[in-house]
């Protein structure tokens, strides 16, 4: 197979998912992202379903897209009812999207169980459906649902079904595993058995209820499938879909065969991002290909072997994806690690210079006090430029206070913060009200030190986490607050430890707060003009 065309069906099959729920904005706004990506089709919804996909449909139509064909999803006619007088059918074709994806049975349990017809109406609903939508449209897909576990239980009716559906003047054929629990040996046999009787264009389907929907995809692809549809993500219903993120890669770096170009597939990360924003989910750090962790080095052996050369632990070059490498820093690490971050950080260090073995020892010793920095790295960079006597000091802590008072029972307790700093010998004293101590606390900080460095006026806080490290000492339990700060330019995370909360959370503060104002000098200068 020398090209194979990708069919997303993240706006539809996707957005059955558990908890997932987009707007008409965000659908369109992926479509974009998946048109820049080189997606061959997109499914938009079934426009017969809810208001939601119509609106869609009609913003779509008015959308330039310079690959993507837009296109609709519904079912074969009901069940006795001709197919002018279908509702489903008239709202496909109200859509007016040129490509059309139809649905029908092809295991003879859901016609009498789920349709509660029979067999031969099934067949005839099949034909006529497709006939009908191939006179007024450009290209009619037929979704075979349920096809494999209807192959393995009645092979010569599922048969039966999409010949009726090539017949009727079909251009794809896609064989669905609906319910996610083929295997990929069972794919592969079955695919090779019925591209034998269909002459036309033929495609695969694949639910990962058994966790394999892209090996499924990937085998019906070597058995002859020139088109694999999914979702970005492998979002779906129950367990999801097949997972573009990783079969589009997987086909194109490995298998060689044609799906996207070199340019669009730079973008794949951020596809994957994207469509995890906007449905409001966290990106997973594992995910294959593109997740955060996907090319992370944590153990000494690792980073001295991927530092000499890359392919020792690593599949692919990450930048194919849009993605890069990253040397993780934890008690497990060795002077490799160390002195790859130093470089990551621009830090002058010689691998012979004793101040790297210290630098493993404050590691190993902070990491055991219950510091963690894989999400942290800006507190280790410091830490980092402290033993290396090359951390500025910008201001010098005094003390803090944090009140919480609740005066009424129906009212939100108000919290104070004061702090106390010192800045080129000038004392000052700063506090500030939050919705919080912790707010308070940050507020109260940027309060005493923004008029001697402007530049913290651009620092946002935009997430904060707190873990419970000892949990069977209750409320003595030892605090680890992660903190992610960020300006116009860039994200960074710091950390802070101790059985106090409060303390914890001002540790990891204070490393935002040095953080930006080290990353805003060279080595002998300070921000600010101090």
């Amino acid at each position: 197979m020398s090209s194979v065309k990708i069919y997303d069906t993240t706006l539809r099959d996707g957005s059955q998912a558990e908890g997932i729920s987009f707007t008409v904005e965000d659908k369109i706004r992926i479509a974009h992202k998946l048109d820049e990506l080189g997606v061959h089709y997109v499914e938009g919804g079934w426009p017969g379903s809810n208001p939601r996909d119509i609106d869609f449909f009609e913003k779509a139509q008015r959308a330039h897209f310079s690959q993507t064909r837009i296109t609709a999803f519904g079912s074969t006619r009901y069940p006795d009812k001709k197919v002018e007088d279908d509702s489903v059918l008239q709202a496909l074709l109200k859509t007016e999207t040129q490509v059309v994806t139809l649905f029908g049975k092809s295991w003879d349990l859901h016609v009498k169980d789920a349709l509660s017809t029979n067999l031969d109406e099934n067949l005839r609903m099949i034909f006529e459906s497709i006939a009908y939508l191939k006179k007024r449209r450009d290209e009619v897909l037929f979704d075979a649902e349920h096809f494999f576990d209807g192959y393995k239980n009645n092979p010569q009716y599922a048969l039966k079904a999409v010949k009726e559906a090539e017949s009727a003047g079909a251009d794809w054929i896609i064989l669905c595993d609906t319910n996610g629990g083929s295997l990929p040996h069972e794919v592969r046999s079955i695919f090779e058995e019925v591209k034998k009787s269909v002459s036309i264009k033929m495609g695969i389907h694949a639910h990962n209820d058994s966790e394999v929907a892209v090996a499924n995809s990937l085998n019906a692809i070597q058995a002859g499938a020139e088109q694999v549809q999914g979702t970005i993500n492998g979002y779906g219903e129950r367990c999801g879909n097949a997972n573009l993120v990783s079969i589009i890669p997987n086909l194109k770096i490995k298998m060689g065969i044609d799906c996207v170009t070199d340019e669009q597939l730079l973008s794949l990360k951020d596809v994957s991002a994207f469509v995890d924003e906007l449905a409001n989910k966290a990106h997973w750090n594992q995910q294959p290909f593109v997740g955060k962790s996907a090319f992370a080095h944590k153990g000494g052996v690792h980073v001295s072997a991927v530092r000499k050369n890359s392919q020792t632990y690593e599949h692919i070059e990450p930048e194919k994806v849009g993605n890069f490498q990253r040397i993780l820093v934890s008690d497990l690490s060795g002077k490799s690690n160390v002195l790859h971050k130093a470089k990551e950080y621009g830090l002058d260090v010689d691998d012979k210079d004793p101040k790297v073995q210290k630098i493993l020892e404050s590691l190993k010793e902070s990491e055991n006090l219950g510091f963690q920095y894989e999400g942290a790295e800006a507190s280790f960079e410091l830490m980092m430029r402290d033993a290396l006597g090359q951390k500025e000091i910008f201001f010098e802590f005094i003390g803090f206070r944090v009140i919480v008072e609740k005066r009424q029972e129906d009212e939100e307790p108000i919290s104070e913060a004061t702090v106390k700093l010192r800045v080129n010998g000038v004392q000052e004293v700063s506090a500030a009200e939050g919705t919080g101590p912790v707010n308070a606390l940050d507020k109260a900080i940027k309060k005493a030190l923004v008029k001697f460095y402007p530049e913290l006026e651009e620092i946002n806080l935009y997430d904060y986490k707190v873990r419970i490290l000892e949990e069977k000492k209750g409320t003595r339990a030892k605090t680890r607050v992660l903190v992610e700060s960020g300006d116009h330019h860039t994200k960074w995370g710091t950390v802070g430890v101790s059985e106090n909360i409060i303390e914890a959370s001002w540790q990891a503060l204070i490393d935002s707060i040095d953080y930006k104002l080290n990353q805003a000098t060279k080595p002998g200068q300070s921000a600010g003009g101090k």
